[in-house]
C-alpha cells in the first residue's frame, strides 16, 4: 500500500532507488522538515538494506559520511533539515569536492510559497554549495511528476551518477527537497530490492585512464627524472616510479609510500644541489600538499613537469609550469640504465631518517661480556620510559598499523612528523588534504572505521593520529548513535597544549609572543580524561614509548589515547 504523506512516497521512491544502485551508509541528522526521509531510511535499515548512523551535529554527520566514502568507495548519503542545518554541511561538501569524494546531499527545505518572505529556518538552499557541487537539483516532492516513483528513481539515478563520477570527477551531489505537510505518515511495505550489480567504486586515476577518449602520454626513462605522489596517488605511481627506474617521492598519504625506490626524506634531499638541483623531469600523481618543497622544484626554471589527473576536478599545477595535463601514461622501454641516480636518493634518504631518530642510543649487547649486556638493559629501559618525543610518536604509530588496520592523520604537525620519519609500508592511510582542514577529522576516522569494521569485513583497528586543537575542534565526533556499532578506533592526542604547528611558520619570529600564544598558538588545558569518559570512550594516558606501544596494541573498543607533548 502506497504511503498516506506524499513526502514520505517520495522518500521511499528516492532512498530505495539510491539503495539499490549501491548506496550502503545514510547518515542522519535529526529535523522536523527531513523527518520523512529519517523515518524511511530507519525503515530501510530495519529491512536489513542499508546502514544506517544518527548525529546531533550536521558537521559531523557530513564528514562521517566523507568517512565512510573514503572507505568503500561508493557515494554515502547524509540527510539533514532546513536552515543552518545545510550550511552545516559546507565544509565537508568543500572537501569532498576537492578530493573527488562521493557524497550525496539531501536537505528538506521549505516549498517555493514560503520563501522569501520571512518563514521559520528559510534561507536560500537551493544552490548553497557554489560551484562546489557535480550536481545540484532544488526539488518540489509534490510538483509535476516528482512524486511519481518512475521520476524519482530517474532522479535518484542522476544524483547517483554524478556523486559516483560515471561521467568525470566524483564529487558532492546536492538534493534539495521542498517538503509539505503532512511531513510524514506511515511508511508501509517497502519496495522489493532491485536486482543489481554490485556499484563500481569512485573511479581512480587509473580507471579514469580506461575510459574512452582519455588522453594518454608515453614516456620512456630520462636521465634526472623523480616521480612524485601526492595524496590519494595510489599504487600506480610505485608502479611508474620502478618502470621508470626513478626515485619515488611519495607522501605519506599517497597510497604508494613503499617499494624500492622510496625516498621518505624528499624535503631536505630536494634542498640539496646534488640531488635537487640535478632534476630534470617530474611525474607527478595525486595532490602533493605537505612540502613547499615540490612546489618550488616544478616552478623552477629547467624542471619539466607532466602530471597525471588525480580525484580532484582541479588540476595540480604549481605556478601553471606543468605541461602536459593528462589522464595517463604509458611508459615504454626499460627503465633508467644509470641506477646510481636512483640508489643515491634512495641511500641519503635513509641515512637522513636514520640521523633524524631521536630516540635514546642503545648499545649493541654482547653476550660475552656481562657488564655490556647489563648496560644494554639499563639502555633498554632508560628508552622505554623516556619521554615520548613527536618523531617518537609518528614511529610508533606507523610500526603498530598493519595493512588490515586503517591509519587516519589530522591536518596539522604530526602528519607532517610522520611524512618525515617513516620508511614504506604497504598500509592504507588516509588524510582530509582536499583543503587540507582540519574540520571533522574525527567523525571522518570514525566513518573509515564504520566501514572498514562492517559485517563480514575483516580490518582490524583504524587508528587517528591528530593534535589536540584538532582533536578539540570536534569533539562532538566522539559522540555515537545510539544502539550503533561501537567501531575498534583509537585516537592518539599529540598533547602539546596549543597549535604548536604555527611555532614553525615565519610569523612566529616577528609577532610579540603575548599576542601570538593568544591568537595563533591558542593555548589549552582541556581534560582529556574527562572529555573521553563524557563520552564513554575509554581513556589511556601515555607519558612513554613503553605505555605508547602497549596502548596501540591492545585492541578494543573507542579509545582515547593522550600522548603529553613538549611545545
Amino acid at each position: 500500500m502506497a504511503p498516506d504523506s506524499p513526502a514520505t512516497g517520495f522518500s521511499v521512491a528516492l532512498l530505495g532507488r539510491l539503495i539499490d544502485l549501491g548506496v550502503r551508509d545514510i547518515v542522519v541528522s535529526p529535523g522536523s522538515r527531513s523527518q520523512a526521509l529519517a523515518l524511511v531510511a530507519a525503515e530501510f535499515e530495519a529491512a536489513g538494506r542499508v546502514r544506517l548512523h544518527v548525529r546531533i551535529d550536521e558537521r559531523s554527520a557530513a564528514f562521517l559520511a566523507l568517512g565512510l566514502a573514503v572507505e568503500t568507495g561508493v557515494p554515502s548519503v547524509v540527510i539533514t533539515t532546513s536552515g543552518t542545518a545545510v550550511a552545516n554541511l559546507h565544509p565537508a561538501v568543500l572537501e569532498a569536492y576537492h578530493a573527488g569524494i562521493p557524497l550525496i546531499v539531501i536537505t528538506g527545505d521549505r516549498p517555493q510559497v514560503l520563501r522569501g518572505i520571512g518563514s521559520n529556518q528559510t534561507t536560500h538552499q537551493h544552490g548553497i554549495f557554489g560551484n562546489a557541487t557535480r550536481f545540484t537539483r532544488d526539488v518540489d516532492a509534490l510538483g509535476s511528476g516528482h512524486h511519481d516513483p518512475e521520476s524519482v528513481a530517474e532522479l535518484a539515478g542522476e544524483v547517483f551518477a554524478a556523486a559516483a563520477g560515471h561521467s568525470g570527477s566524483a564529487g558532492p551531489a546536492h538534493l534539495n527537497v521542498a517538503f509539505t505537510e503532512p511531513l510524514s505518515g506511515p511508511v508501509g511495505e517497502l519496495p522489493a530490492a532491485a536486482l543489481t550489480a554490485a556499484p563500481s567504486p569512485a573511479p581512480s586515476a587509473s580507471s579514469r585512464a580506461a575510459r574512452p577518449g582519455a588522453e594518454i602520454l608515453t614516456i620512456s626513462a630520462e636521465p634526472g627524472t623523480v616521480v612524485v605522489a601526492g595524496h590519494g596517488a595510489g599504487d600506480v605511481a610505485e608502479t611508474a616510479a620502478r618502470a621508470l627506474g626513478a626515485p619515488l617521492l611519495a607522501e605519506v598519504t599517497s597510497g604508494a609510500r613503499f617499494g624500492p625506490n622510496l625516498v621518505a626524506a624528499y624535503r631536505e634531499l630536494l634542498r640539496n644541489d646534488d640531488f635537487g638541483g640535478l632534476v630534470r623531469r617530474v611525474i607527478v600523481f595525486g595532490h602533493p600538499t605537505l612540502s613547499r618543497e615540490i612546489p618550488a622544484l616544478i616552478e623552477r626554471s629547467g624542471v619539466h613537469t607532466i602530471v597525471v589527473r588525480g580525484a580532484s576536478p582541479e588540476d595540480y599545477n604549481p605556478g601553471h609550469r606543468a605541461d602536459p595535463i593528462v589522464d595517463g601514461i604509458e611508459i615504454s622501454g626499460p627503465p633508467d640504465p644509470d641506477r646510481s641516480w636512483t640508489g643515491r636518493w634512495v641511500h641519503a634518504s635513509r641515512a637522513i631518517v636514520e640521523a633524524g631518530d631521536d630516540s635514546p642510543v642503545i648499545d649493541a649487547p654482547d653476550s660475552i661480556d656481562g657488564s655490556v649486556t647489563a648496560a644494554f638493559q639499563r639502555q633498554t629501559l632508560a628508552a622505554l620510559r623516556a619521554p615520548l618525543t613527536r618523531r617518537a610518536v609518528a614511529d610508533a604509530v606507523w610500526r603498530a598499523t598493519w595493512p588490515h588496520d586503517r591509519l587516519v592523520l589530522g591536518s596539522s604537525r604530526l602528519i607532517r612528523e610522520v611524512d618525515r620519519a617513516v620508511q614504506g609500508k604497504k598500509i592504507r592511510a588516509h588524510a582530509n588534504r582536499g583543503l587540507a582542514g582540519i574540520d571533522g577529522t574525527v567523525s571522518t576516522a570514525i566513518g573509515i572505521a564504520l566501514a572498514s569494521q562492517a559485517e563480514g569485513a575483516a580490518t582490524g583497528t583504524t587508528r587517528l593520529l591528530l593534535g589536540d586543537i584538532t582533536l578539540l575542534h570536534e569533539p562532538g565526533g566522539l559522540l555515537f548513535g545510539a544502539g550503533e556499532l561501537r567501531p575498534r578506533i583509537q585516537v592518539i592526542v599529540g598533547n602539546d597544549g596549543g597549535g604548536t604547528i604555527f611555532d614553525g611558520l615565519e610569523v612566529a619570529a616577528t609577532t610579540a609572543s603575548a599576542a601570538f600564544d593568544r591568537v595563533l598558538y591558542t593555548p589549552q588545558n582541556v581534560n582529556l580524561r574527562a572529555l573521553a569518559e563524557a563520552y564513554g570512550w575509554e581513556y589511556v594516558r601515555a607519558g612513554t614509548r613503553s605505555e605508547l606501544d602497549q596502548a596501540l596494541t591492545t585492541s578494543g573498543g573507542p579509545t582515547l589515547i593522550d600522548v603529553p607533548l613538549p611545545r
